[in-house]
């Protein structure tokens, strides 16, 4: 049976990054994702500390902005990220912990999306970043 999320993007496990929206509107858009050891294609980064990979964490806020587009129903089609600018990783996050995204819509068309971040654990700052995803299915 299809997720939500899985309505809303094309990935699929174990590259599906994204648990749930909470708010998706033409300002921002709001996720939740608590990654967990079942998903071994994580666990060799970092094994003896847990850590999640940081350029998963961007990945998943990635895939929260365009989930949250769509929920929004901001942008039609298939995207996919083009570029990344201002990638910052402020803190390690482990598994189970939970993760939330706020991402700023910047510019939203039917041809790019061009949004930024921040990923929060346990109420602090973890990865910010910028990036622009472009149409690929014209």
């Amino acid at each position: 049976m299809e997720t939500e999320i899985e309505k809303l993007i094309p990935h699929r496990f174990p590259f599906l990054f994204l648990d749930k929206i909470i708010v998706a509107n033409e300002k921002e858009i709001i996720g939740i994702k608590s990654f967990d050891k079942s998903n071994h294609m994580l666990t060799g980064s970092f094994p003896e500390y847990n850590y999640i990979p940081g350029m998963i964490l961007v990945e998943s806020m990635a895939q929260c902005g365009g989930a949250g587009v769509k929920k929004a129903g901001l942008a039609d089609g298939l995207f996919g990220l083009a570029s990344m600018d201002k990638v910052t990783f402020l803190k390690g996050v482990t598994y189970n912990e939970e993760i939330k995204y706020i991402i700023r819509n910047i510019r939203v068309s039917n041809k790019l999306i061009k949004q930024s971040g921040i990923a929060y654990a346990e109420g602090e700052p973890v990865a910010e970043a910028t990036w622009l995803c472009v149409r690929i299915d014209n």
